[in-house]
């Protein structure tokens, strides 16, 4: 890199882009709200597809796993592991993405986008030509492909560092739309983002479970659409922004 392209770099205010991105009218914020959406229809395919397994909430998957090796309720032990290792492994390739591209944030985000769409597109393809069993080779394929980009996507999203927008877990959005409500003596602020985010989850979850009783590609296929079309939606406005502003 050059000195003139190292100086343009270094005028990408992170801070201004996480504090403009609190409200759900930026473009950010409405990009992670469908990856949100995203996330219901995957864990859809996962959790009620291929055998009581997340690929995208690592936390559900740790509990289950407990549950799984201590031999209650018939869980599995296998298919969460393969799920945990195959997003360990995405996570490391996003970690890699925001190392290369930290500092180029349209760059960023359409990389990883570009990789979450072909995972999940490679899913959508697998799952339509293959009778997929719980616990047959085509699930552990279709689970790894879900959680590798599940896994990126965290890292990406991580980097990025929106506030209650992590796209997967919404634990700390729920803690937060509760403790800081004027209820409990807050202000109330960050309750619309908060409240949209739990919201696009349930959805996404609703509409899986329902794609999935016509064919299990279908939840699959409508989550890469919806990567795609968040590609497509936020990330040339993004570049636009960037060059205007000299980054």
């Amino acid at each position: 890199m050059d000195a003139v392209s190292a100086a343009n770099v270094s005028h990408f205010d992170e801070q201004a882009l996480r504090r403009d991105a609190a409200s759900v009218r930026h473009p950010l914020t409405r990009a992670l709200v469908v990856l949100t959406f995203t996330t219901g229809l995957v864990d859809a395919v996962a959790y009620l597809g291929l055998g009581h397994v997340f690929t995208a909430n690592m936390t559900g998957n740790i509990v289950l796993l407990g549950f799984g090796i201590a031999g209650s309720g018939g869980l599995p032990v296998v298919a969460p592991i393969v799920s945990l290792v195959s997003f360990l492994v995405g996570a490391g390739a996003g970690g890699t993405l925001v190392k290369h591209l930290a500092d180029r944030h349209s760059a960023l985000v359409a990389r990883a986008l570009g990789v979450e769409v072909t995972l999940l597109a490679a899913a959508t393809v697998l799952a339509a030509v293959t009778t997929v069993h719980p616990g047959d080779p085509a699930a552990y394929a279709l689970i790894v492909l879900m959680a590798l980009a599940m896994g990126v996507r965290n890292a990406v999203v991580r980097r990025i560092g929106i506030a209650d927008m992590t796209t997967t877990v919404l634990t700390l959005t729920l803690t937060g739309l509760a403790a800081d409500s004027v209820a409990a003596g807050g202000t109330g602020k960050g309750s619309l983002r908060r409240t949209t985010a739990v919201v696009a989850m349930l959805a996404g979850a609703v509409v899986g479970a329902l794609l999935l009783k016509a064919a299990l590609f279908l939840p699959l296929a409508l989550a890469a659409v919806s990567a795609l079309a968040t590609w497509l939606a936020y990330v040339p406005g993004a570049s636009r922004r960037e060059r205007s502003a000299g980054v």
